[in-house]
């Protein structure tokens, strides 16, 4: 059998504009898994209300982040894929890489098409999530069950749920915080921020909220921190209803008033920049922290297309081969 790997992100607009940006999130926002309110409710609100209102300002944020080349996510999904790709190459292994995105282009319809016209019998789907939760990895095996439908052979498939305590992506965390703080100065704190889940999806039975509480542990360990040298937050919560806690913007309110000044803020839940982080935590969170009366703010990147971060991607896949 002749294995290929199909690497899944988010996505993400095709431009920085509001038509593109309304069109993605209308896919993302009409995604179950993500927003589960019942469609009579929520249609009307997320047409009439939400995407023409919220659409624009979005775009204003994309703008302001948006690469040459293009969108950031997109940019670095596609270094990473070639990257995987050559170390794969290197090591001897016969193995195309794809990628696909849930939402937008190139969809996982799209990468699929291309893993099979390579005679690609076996999948390898590694969605770009450490930590699992039913609104992005689940949503992955959805769109996936959904394309095997028109099917008439089945490929055998591996399906990557998460990895959120492998050793070569704490280590990998690690480091990158040990070279950012060796050419930036140590800060008071290490405050590691999660992109937040409704609390309900935790009550349910999601594992996301555990999963981050304990990759935040294990670097913290790696790192040889005391518990008050780092925190855990959830940033970009969406709509009124509770989501996990805490939020990230209001520790970064609370935090100069408790004497700590410098911090260094890593996004572990991400597996690239993106609007996110290099927006919501790199630029906001920056003037919230300093308007509170914080002296000093540094944002860590996403592992992105570091070596460390692909020999990582490689070792899940190589296990997943034996």
């Amino acid at each position: 059998m002749k294995t290929g790997v199909l690497l899944v992100n988010l996505g993400t607009p095709t431009a920085p504009t509001a038509k593109a940006v309304k069109t993605f999130l209308g896919q993302f926002l009409h995604d179950h898994r993500v927003v589960d309110v019942p469609r009579a409710i929520w249609c009307p609100v997320l047409h009439g209300v939400i995407l023409p209102f919220r659409s624009p300002k979005v775009a204003k944020l994309y703008q302001s982040i948006w690469w040459p080349e293009g969108s950031p996510l997109m940019v670095i999904s596609r270094r990473q894929q070639a990257a995987l790709s050559q170390a794969l190459q290197e090591a001897g292994i016969d193995m195309p890489v794809a990628l696909g995105m849930s939402y937008g282009e190139p969809s996982m319809a799209a990468a699929w098409q291309e893993l099979k016209s390579a005679g690609v019998d076996r999948v390898i789907l590694l969605p770009l999530y450490p930590q699992y939760s039913v609104s992005t990895t689940a949503s992955v095996f959805d769109s996936w069950a959904r394309l095997m439908k028109s099917e008439r052979r089945l490929p055998a498939f591996r399906f990557i749920h998460d990895y959120h305590d492998h050793r070569g992506y704490i280590q990998a965390l690690a480091q990158s915080v040990r070279d950012h703080w060796e050419a930036q100065g140590r800060s008071d704190l290490l405050l590691l921020s999660y992109h937040g889940i409704p609390k309900r999806f935790e009550d349910e039975g999601d594992p996301y909220g555990q999963q981050c509480h304990r990759t935040s542990e294990l670097v913290a360990a790696e790192l040889g921190l005391e518990p008050h040298q780092w925190r855990t937050t959830f940033q970009s919560r969406f709509g009124r209803e509770p989501w996990l806690q805490p939020y990230t913007d209001e520790t970064m309110k609370a935090l100069p008033g408790e004497g700590i000044k410098r911090i260094s803020v890593i996004c572990p839940a991400f597996s690239s920049d993106c609007l996110e982080t290099l927006e919501e935590i790199a630029e906001q969170n920056k003037d919230i922290f300093i308007e509170a009366g914080g002296e000093a703010y540094h944002y860590i990147p996403a592992l992105n297309d570091n070596p460390a971060h692909i020999r990582m991607m490689m070792d899940l896949v190589c296990r997943e081969l034996a």
